[in-house]
């Protein structure tokens, strides 16, 4: 299960030499943010499976929307490591350049095909587009 609440994808996987790398777009930064999710999501392989359903808050601070796009994709990841679940839905109750609070629904997972080590940093820039806003996020696999 995959989330993304309009643009169909909202994501494409770019070749990249020894990463993973991810066009990313959305009308605003709900939507990149939701998009990145989801396609990271995609590029592990992972499934979630049936069953209990546990609403998290979260709610992160940062410099700007570049660094708060990290600290959220990283926080996703750390929740699939560190306690097998996997975000199915996201719902933002506040998002701007500096700071989220979402609403996150997440499942057990049933499966993951490949592992990312880190979300990095490289060449990351948010830049507005005529549709709204889109990035490329390098993944350390």
């Amino acid at each position: 299960m995959y989330y993304t609440e309009s643009m169909s994808g909202g994501y494409e996987e770019l070749e990249h030499t020894a990463d993973w790398a991810l066009h990313v777009f959305g009308e605003d930064l709900a939507e990149l943010f939701r998009n990145a999710t989801s396609g990271m999501l995609e590029l592990m392989g992972v499934t979630a499976a049936e069953g209990n359903i546990q609403e998290r808050t979260l709610e992160l601070e940062a410099t700007d929307r570049e660094t708060l796009l990290v600290l959220f994709l990283e926080e996703i990841l750390f929740q699939i490591e560190t306690e097998g679940l996997t975000t199915t839905r996201i719902s933002f109750d506040k998002i701007d350049s500096h700071s989220l609070s979402a609403q996150l629904a997440c499942h057990p997972i049933a499966g993951i095909q490949k592992e990312i080590k880190a979300v990095t940093y490289h060449n990351l820039e948010i830049k507005n587009s005529t549709s709204g806003l889109e990035t490329v996020i390098v993944f350390d696999v």
